[in-house]
């Protein structure tokens, strides 16, 4: 059965897909396919909220929501471009791996903090960056089971009048067309005006200066040709004397 797209639970502690991908089995050869070549178990639907599955097995779920899980040292991550699209991830440390965002499904304990380190996860104290409060979507779900009220999971979208439930619009980045105004026409005009005056301002000036330089060119006098001494001699006929 599809579930409708942002159900929450009554105790809104995330969309009743959240949970049963944390607990799902992934990398696990699949009962259906397990004889082909990579046919491990990781796929989840969020409408169906069943087993993991591989990627066979995805005719079976056309037009629903999939995510592919994919693993980091041992631990189940998924895309943050993929799952942002259905929840809100905020104070999650995400992670660069292979040249992708990703975040931890669950939580990987660290009893012993490395040295300097002043912010750890609030539920299995691993090592974190200042500016994040959970190093998994697990530790985030856990936090919100002892009533911290400040979380969520749900999307907001930014409108004119504020929040509203849904995913996150990209507005903000989209140049809005400007608004014609009658002082933004009267504008306009007066700016076209002036660039025809100056362009027939420069026209004017060019011509100037061509017919100056053609009369420059008239007034200076003609290049005298060049007089051949040798020639003019032989013509007067002067007599050339024989080598002694």
């Amino acid at each position: 059965m599809v579930s409708p797209i942002g159900r929450m639970e009554d105790d809104d502690m995330g969309p009743q897909w959240l949970k049963p991908m944390l607990r799902a089995s992934y990398f696990i050869p699949c009962v259906v396919h397990g004889d082909s070549n990579k046919s491990e178990c990781n796929m989840f639907c969020l409408d169906c909220m069943g087993n993991a599955f591989c990627s066979y097995c995805l005719i079976n779920h056309k037009d629903h929501r999939v995510v592919q899980i994919r693993r980091s040292s041992y631990h189940n991550v998924v895309r943050v471009n993929e799952i942002q699209k259905f929840i809100d991830i905020s104070c999650v440390q995400t992670y660069i791996i292979n040249s992708a965002k990703i975040v931890f499904l669950n939580e990987r304990p660290q009893p012993r903090p490395g040295k300097g380190v002043t912010n750890t996860c609030e539920i299995c104290c691993r090592s974190l960056l200042d500016s994040f409060r959970f190093c998994s979507l697990g530790c985030k779900l856990g936090a919100m089971k002892r009533g911290d009220l400040d979380l969520t999971f749900t999307l907001r979208v930014k409108h004119k009048d504020g929040f509203h439930g849904g995913s996150e619009s990209d507005e903000s980045s989209t140049p809005k067309k400007i608004r014609r105004t009658p002082n933004f026409n009267r504008l306009m005009e007066g700016l076209t005006i002036y660039r025809h005056s100056h362009h027939n301002t420069n026209e004017g000036a060019e011509r100037s200066c061509s017919s100056g330089d053609e009369a420059t060119t008239k007034l200076s006098p003609a290049t005298p040709p060049i007089y051949n001494h040798g020639n003019a001699r032989r013509r007067k006929g002067i007599p050339h004397r024989a080598p002694f």
